[in-house]
């Protein structure tokens, strides 16, 4: 499905203006409206991932690479008192691309339920396309107001236990790095970090609610891709499925590292077809808690989620 191209005004900036922004990034003030406005068209290339291929030169007045598979901006999520499969098929929550693709998932209110066999399907990710103004706009709040410019690599929190961690990746402007805040948004006493935690959290709010609660137009994001994670059980319980894949057996997921380097549970790269073998609707945006009974007679559950441009497996 094509992506949806979010139609902007031209603003016109230069540089200089943005590094101004980083030094003020302490001072305070009300956000800018959010990048995405207006009615988008469905004319635009697809924001299904690709293969790898060779980035594209940087352009523009904050340079950045162009590439399909080139992450300029991402906000995600880790750590916390969470379950292990949870964090194994947890995703990026916003990632702009260097083509002006971004990847999104809605904030959600409560978690979608579980089915009557115990499967949890996620909420699909969204899909749109900025142009160059946008992207321009939004990296200029990113490095700016959103305190990515001057900030450290790790802001941990104390005395707060279990706390989960954001997580910032940038690639523009000759700013390359990712800053980890740990505990952002919950109520902290007041210390050296608070202006720089307040930039984060504007940073974060915007990214969260990207499309302003589905009032922006977008597509659903249509992975060409998933991660399979796979854990053992203990008993298969009722609701249980057969192993679906006779040239796929349960040592083919193996441990190891994400696209990002931290370590999951075993896992693999699926294909849509193998996504498919599992007969199951509604899961664009992945599942949770699919119990499976192995060709080895043990019970097996599987999370799924969709991959993204710049992930291997």
């Amino acid at each position: 499905m094509p992506s949806r191209t979010v139609p902007h005004p031209l603003v016109a900036r230069s540089i200089s203006l943005v590094f101004a922004a980083l030094v003020a990034v302490a001072c305070s003030g009300p956000a800018p409206s959010p990048v995405a406005t207006g009615v988008p068209s469905s004319t635009s290339p697809s924001a299904g991932p690709s293969k790898a291929e060779p980035s594209a030169p940087t352009v523009g007045e904050i340079e950045h690479r162009t590439g399909a598979a080139d992450v300029v901006l991402r906000f995600s999520y880790g750590g916390g008192f969470v379950p292990i499969e949870y964090l194994a098929s947890q995703g990026p929550g916003f990632t702009l691309f260097g083509n002006g693709v971004v990847v999104f998932q809605r904030a959600a209110t409560a978690a979608p339920p579980p089915d009557a066999n115990g499967v949890v399907k996620a909420i699909p990710w969204r899909t749109a396309k900025l142009d160059e103004s946008q992207v321009q706009d939004l990296l200029a709040f990113a490095l700016g107001q959103g305190g990515l410019g001057i900030a450290r690599d790790s802001y941990p929190s104390s005395g707060v236990a279990d706390a989960g961690d954001t997580i910032f990746t940038i690639h523009a402007g000759g700013v390359d790095k990712k800053v980890t805040i740990n505990a952002l948004g919950i109520d902290l006493q007041p210390g050296p970090d608070s202006a720089a935690r307040a930039a984060f959290n504007r940073l974060a709010e915007r990214l969260r609610d990207f499309d302003r609660g589905g009032s922006i137009g977008s597509d659903v994001y249509q992975a060409d891709r998933y991660r399979g994670i796979l854990g053992e059980r203990a008993a298969a319980g009722n609701g249980a499925f057969a192993w679906p894949w006779p040239a796929v057996k349960p040592a083919d997921f193996v441990p190891g590292a994400n696209g990002s380097g931290e370590p999951i549970a075993p896992h693999r790269a699926m294909s849509l077809d193998e996504v498919a073998a599992l007969e199951l609707t509604g899961i664009e945006g992945g599942l949770q808690g699919l119990t499976l009974l192995g060709p080895d007679g043990k019970a097996y559950t599987l999370a799924l989620r969709p991959l993204l441009p710049d992930e291997p497996s």
